[in-house]
């Protein structure tokens, strides 16, 4: 299995290191599976006591390709993830998307309020002992399958991890600890999307997990929003940028909203506040997010969704997108 990984990893890295313009092919989605949603609760360690955490589930209707995690940003909940969870999981991946705090007593918060470390650690634990069908993610997952009617399905072993806002600052703290301290795991990560990331204020999480990943070679890729109020002026794309050294990042979508990935889960409060999503970023962001994990699978390369295929340059010639490059 690891050796599978490195080789996805490579594949994707020989792209993204050369920027290779490859002939115009358009890109053409995979066959949409129809999908079931299943609600229940994950087990999360939090200092001396246990959260019961709401948590979505989506089964594609095949066997998954993999599971991906889909992480909320601060203040909202696994709802407001649900178009772009659907899209996911209409191509395949078996979707895991739970709702953490962003306010608690002893700081077992998404974000960084003062120190979220301990807790970020549990979470890591999750996937470290996915593995396992005792623990938390597992005994979740089985109370899971069993409601959607899929009582023979076994949690895929390819992992891809997916976060939004401060979700896309934990989504890389997490993949550090595995890193750390989960080899096994962490060798069955695939790679990371990050929706429009927002560094905390206090502390180095997304920097301090940032620079050790870089050193691994696992692909990551962001889409942003340009930088205004509700993303703490684009902090985490910049982070990213800075230190990621590589050719390409991701893109920024240039007439953005923060809540893009929402989509048409986006809470109205959300929309009032950041600006509602245009269906032209929704389009774009959920077709390369959904295409660049699948790649991260398969350790395939799609032309069109990377610099000098059809479809992604479509989108930057309408001025929909422009690259992110360190």
């Amino acid at each position: 299995m690891k050796q599978r990984s490195e080789e996805g990893t490579l594949g994707i890295r020989s792209l993204l290191a050369a920027l290779i313009l490859t002939p115009a092919l358009l890109h053409t989605p995979a066959h949409a599976q129809s999908v079931t949603r299943v609600e229940n609760t994950v087990e999360i360690g939090c200092a001396f006591t246990t959260l019961r955490q709401g948590s979505d589930w989506y089964f594609p209707s095949g066997t998954p390709k993999a599971l991906l995690w889909l992480q909320h940003g601060f203040a909202g909940t696994n709802d407001g993830m649900a178009d772009t969870a659907q899209r996911f999981a209409a191509q395949g991946f078996l979707v895991f998307a739970p709702t953490l705090p962003s306010a608690h007593i002893y700081g077992c918060t998404l974000q960084n309020l003062g120190n979220n470390t301990d807790f970020l650690r549990n979470v890591a634990a999750l996937f470290g002992n996915s593995a396992d069908p005792g623990a938390g993610l597992g005994r979740s997952f089985a109370d899971a399958r069993t409601k959607a009617g899929r009582a023979g399905l076994a949690l895929p072993s390819a992992l891809v991890f997916a976060g939004h806002s401060a979700g896309g600052e934990a989504v890389p703290y997490v993949t550090e600890q595995l890193h750390a301290g989960y080899p096994a795991a962490f060798s069955r990560v695939r790679g990371l999307v990050l929706f429009d990331p927002v560094k905390s204020v206090i502390g180095d999480n997304l920097g301090g997990s940032l620079g050790p990943l870089a050193t691994t070679g696992l692909p990551i890729l962001a889409i942003s929003s340009p930088p205004y109020l509700c993303n703490s002026n684009a902090s985490g794309t910049v982070e990213l940028v800075d230190r990621l050294a590589r050719p390409f990042l991701g893109v920024r979508l240039t007439t953005g909203s923060h809540i893009d990935v929402e989509g048409a889960s986006a809470p109205a409060v959300e929309r009032l506040a950041c600006g509602t999503p245009q269906a032209k970023n929704v389009s774009a962001l959920q077709t390369l997010a959904t295409g660049w994990a699948s790649d991260f699978v398969t350790g395939s390369v799609t032309p069109g969704l990377y610099p000098g295929g059809a479809y992604y340059e479509g989108l930057r010639s309408a001025g929909t997108v422009q690259p992110l490059i360190s």
